[in-house]
């Protein structure tokens, strides 16, 4: 079998040299897959997401063991600007477009210096192609747009960047069912249409199962379980802890931090 496009291998990751976020996290994204990292808000996945695209050190956070290898090169702890060069573009949790700039404008703003609007116009009608929300917006400022129009005009001005690997943090925080089901969709079509792989970091097990070819499970910083879609859907603690399907004893639903500890699968990309 081929060697993944991403493959992270147990790393660590220190704040400010004495707290450790992350730590002996390993997972792959092979070409043209999604892969999802699932979990409650505080168990790692941010951060993980940080250490790929080079963005830790504006925490004053460090990868300290381990390795991270994109298409055979090494990433830990280069700059994201570098990162994304090769093709590694993040779509972050926060401050996801520019408020005083057009939806055009903010497909512009990610492209090289330079770059005339001729040689741009072609690539944004294409990303047109997978937004029409967004054309019919184009002179609108990012400012005014919905949640669901904000996470589209992210991922498109990503994907004007011409990524081989989509890095996508919470999808679907802070939207409607229907808003997130119909951006799931269209990374489908992306993945389908561009051959584009995408981690996609996410706490709703149900919308990142939906997609997602493999799926790893993070808590305290740690991965506790990894396998296909199917696995995980069919797993008891998935299926309790992150679907919200089945109770306990007594039918009183347990919290995730109840959980001892996780059979982990010994499947990995290699």
């Amino acid at each position: 079998m081929s060697a993944p496009l991403l493959q992270v291998e147990q790393i660590e990751v220190v704040y400010k040299r004495v707290i450790t976020a992350v730590q002996g996290v390993t997972l792959a994204v092979p070409q043209g897959q999604i892969v999802a990292l699932l979990g409650t808000n505080g168990a790692g996945k941010s951060t993980t997401l940080r250490a790929i695209s080079g963005f830790l050190g504006l925490d004053d956070a460090v990868v300290t063991e381990g390795s991270i290898t994109f298409d055979g090169a090494a990433l830990q702890n280069r700059p994201p600007h570098e990162i994304a060069g090769r093709g590694v573009v993040l779509v972050p949790e926060r401050e996801k477009v520019f408020p005083n700039l057009t939806v055009a404008e903010n497909l512009a703003a990610p492209v090289a210096r330079g770059t005339k609007a001729r040689d741009r116009r072609p690539h944004e009608e294409h990303i047109y192609h997978f937004f029409p929300r967004l054309a019919e917006l184009r002179d609108r400022t990012g400012g005014l747009l919905s949640g669901g129009e904000r996470q589209m005009l992210a991922i498109a001005s990503a994907l004007m960047c011409r990524p081989k690997l989509l890095l996508i943090d919470e999808l679907s925080l802070g939207l409607a069912p229907v808003v997130a089901g119909d951006l799931v969709r269209r990374l489908c079509a992306i993945r389908d249409e561009l051959g584009i792989a995408i981690l996609l970091v996410e706490q709703s097990a149900a919308v990142a199962l939906e997609i997602a070819d493999y799926a790893y499970v993070m808590e305290n910083g740690r991965i506790v379980l990894d396998g296909d879609r199917e696995r995980l859907k069919g797993h008891k603690d998935v299926q309790e802890f992150y679907l919200g399907k089945g109770s306990a004893e007594g039918g009183a639903r347990r919290s995730y931090r109840d959980i001892k500890q996780y059979r982990r699968s010994r499947r990995w990309y290699g």
